[in-house]
């Protein structure tokens, strides 16, 4: 049980440095976005945020199965 409690402690913390990362990767890609001047720019950002979160869940994929070898 404790070993259980200390790997979902470690899970949890892991994924708060997660979302902090995200959130500070949204602010500075939302600031890029603005300095564009480009009128659509939640549009421009939403489209951004998706091609690179494919291209990264494809590069980590990769990585991981190359690992696994």
């Amino acid at each position: 049980m404790k070993n259980e409690v200390l790997e979902k402690i470690a899970e949890l913390i892991t994924a708060a440095f997660g979302l902090i990362a995200a959130l500070a990767w949204n602010e500075a890609i939302t600031e890029m976005v603005k300095s564009w001047g480009i009128g659509a720019g939640a549009w421009v950002y939403a489209i951004i945020v998706t091609i690179l979160a494919v291209l990264v869940t494809i590069w980590i994929g990769r990585a991981v199965a190359r690992a696994k070898k």
